[in-house]
């Protein structure tokens, strides 16, 4: 009996042990890629380009980059990449740099539904753009904070597929993406919360747990 438990206790080590291992939380793409992991995308908001990843806005206060980040990550068991843009980043450029990091991984032989991207306002948009133009992959997005009147404007228009998630603050100018989601036919499933915190565009600045559960909960479907 005694020697069951210590194997059984050597097992159960090496298995959390692996696991732990198995995601990693990256500044950028990874130098290596692991064909059985899912990865996430988190695209930040423009008060973050640059060089602080925790600037002050006169009337959202903090955005807490470091934070958000390791609150995504954690218990999440998917290898997140949240890279700190720079100022001045072009958001089309941009978006096609997203578009050829989820291309690399689909070659190394991650699957499409195990890619998700994540973003918020200005990552949001970058987000959007990018799943637009890898609407025949399959891959995951969840956004918040970007459309006006139900609708972010593109050309071509935003289709997306896989699994759609929006999330938006009531208090804030930007709101439902249900314009989007309804044009989005392909999508294996679509999803909006409207949270009410009355911080407007700053509810989202910090790993609140209005917006930070669902996505979370989201994320682990």
């Amino acid at each position: 009996m005694k020697l069951l438990r210590k194997t059984f206790s050597i097992v159960l080590f090496l298995s959390l042990a692996s696991h732990s291992l198995a995601a990693e939380l990256l500044d950028g793409f990874p130098s290596v890629i692991h064909p059985n992991e899912s990865y996430v995308f988190y695209s930040h908001g423009l008060i973050v380009e640059g060089t602080d990843p925790r600037p002050i806005h006169p009337d959202f206060g903090r955005y807490e980059f470091p934070e958000i980040v390791e609150e995504i990550f954690r218990d999440g068991g998917f290898n997140l990449i949240a890279h700190h843009r720079p100022s001045g980043t072009d958001q089309d450029e941009y978006s096609d740099q997203v578009v050829n990091w989820v291309h690399q991984l689909v070659e190394a032989g991650v699957r499409p539904d195990n890619i998700t991207l994540v973003g918020f306002s200005r990552g949001a948009q970058i987000t959007l753009k990018a799943s637009n133009q890898l609407s025949d992959l399959g891959i995951n997005t969840a956004v918040m904070a970007v459309c006006f009147d139900g609708d972010f404007p593109s050309e071509p228009e935003i289709r997306l597929s896989g699994r759609v998630l929006s999330i938006y603050e009531t208090s804030d100018l930007v709101k439902s993406c249900d314009a989007i989601l309804s044009r989005s036919v392909d999508a294996t499933s679509t999803k909006e919360i409207a949270i009410s915190t009355g911080l407007e565009h700053g509810a989202f600045y910090t790993p609140r747990l209005e917006w930070i559960e669902p996505l979370k909960s989201w994320l682990s479907e």
